[in-house]
């Protein structure tokens, strides 16, 4: 056998084997692997990478170039960290960067998969500890089974950060959204997105519109803890809408949470409610107030405050205690400990302390409980000692 002949046998068996970069040699593992097992290359030939089915690797000045190659770096004990599928790699020492095209692959956790990953393009960055995607990028959450979409991706695992930017659009079951950007934390089990947040989720069908929204994976909940508005959606319209400085959509209890100078404009009844902690049942078509809320009736301009509230926006009922004051547009008030109103009827039941004020004719009612309708002036005071007091109108005062 001439030497030349060995030289052709020895390269042939190498095409055979799975050849690494070793640590020793380069600062970060690029594993090929091929369908078939094979063992690692003890020669010191220490930046060769070969796939079973890819063309051998061509040197091209300082450049490594590979086709159809699988890349993977594991950690000190052994587990992947991720795994790269790529139809071209080329691969440059000095610079200790892999360029990859049409990348798909995996990205994992302590041994684990936790994102699918691709794109049309991308960098796999100083010994593996960065992983730059660019160009239809798609990353779905294993777990979750939420697909977001962007322009560009960057994974560091060490730091357990997926951050995606550029037109970021995410579906999952329970959720739709899109921002200019986000991040996802897996051991956390949540995503921040920034930008121009629209999430739309779908029981209850909310729109929530902000500059940052946090999802919690884990405990279903959508927050945003910046200005932000939300609708209640039909179909593809817009009913009853609310803002606040604050919100927490609770997708298990079908709940969101307004807080911080919160309003919610209900369309039917015609209601604007604020407070700085509204609860909205969307489901149930209910409404807690658990601090001072502030309730207007826009079409009979009745308004009444109380230190709580609770609606049942269906039989249009609503609840109020604790230094309850109504006032309707004909200056006639009353206040009470406790107040309940049937909003489709305008009838009012107070009970506790019980004031009533009308200006004309001037008269105060004092009692334990009082029923009647504020704007037609039809209220009756009773229980216990009742005392009414009248003022004379001024023209009827003696002398005047």
């Amino acid at each position: 056998m001439t030497l030349r002949d060995a030289k052709e046998k020895e390269e042939a068996m190498e095409m055979q084997h799975r050849i690494g970069w070793l640590r020793s040699l380069v600062p970060f593992l690029l594993v090929v692997a091929v369908a078939v097992g094979g063992c690692r290359n003890q020669s010191n030939r220490g930046a060769e990478k070969l796939a079973e089915d890819s063309s051998a690797a061509q040197e091209l000045d300082t450049n490594l170039a590979f086709n159809n190659i699988t890349l993977e770096e594991a950690d000190e004990q052994g587990r992947v960290l991720w795994k790269v599928r790529a139809a071209q790699a080329i691969y440059t020492p000095d610079q200790q960067t892999a360029k990859v095209k049409s990348p798909t692959g995996q990205l994992y956790q302590d041994g684990k998969p936790i994102y699918r990953i691709q794109a049309r393009e991308g960098e796999i960055l100083k010994s593996g500890e960065r992983i730059l995607l660019r160009g239809e990028v798609v990353a779905t959450d294993t777990e979750s089974g939420a697909v977001l979409r962007a322009d560009r991706l960057e994974w560091q695992p060490k730091q357990d950060v997926l951050m995606l930017k550029g037109n970021l659009r995410g579906s999952h079951p329970k959720i739709k959204l899109s921002a200019e950007q986000g991040k996802l934390l897996n051991k956390q089990r949540r995503a921040e997105l920034t930008g121009k947040v629209n999430a739309v989720t779908e029981d209850p069908k909310l729109r929530l519109q902000t500059e940052h929204v946090i999802w919690d994976l884990k405990n279903e909940k959508v927050m945003a803890d910046r200005p932000v508005q939300v609708q209640r959606l039909q179909g593809d319209k817009a009913t009853d809408q609310a803002t606040a400085n604050q919100a927490e959509v609770d997708l298990i209890k079908k709940t969101a949470h307004l807080k911080q100078n919160a309003q919610l404009t209900i369309l039917d009844p015609p209601l604007q409610i604020s407070g700085n902690s509204l609860i909205w049942n969307v489901d149930q078509q209910t409404l807690v107030a658990d601090q001072p809320i502030t309730t207007v009736h826009r079409q009979q301009q009745i308004t009444i405050r109380s230190n709580r509230g609770r609606m049942e926006l269906k039989p249009q009922i609503a609840y109020f205690n604790g230094n309850v004051n109504a006032t309707a547009q004909n200056q006639s008030k009353l206040t009470a400990n406790d107040l309940t109103w049937k909003v489709d009827s305008q009838e009012v039941t107070a009970t506790g302390d019980v004031v009533y004020v009308q200006p004309d004719p001037p008269a105060t009612l004092r009692g334990a409980k009082a029923v009647g309708k504020l704007q037609n002036r039809t209220v009756v005071v009773s229980g216990g000692r009742v005392v009414t007091e009248i003022v004379p109108q001024q023209d009827l005062v003696p002398g005047s």
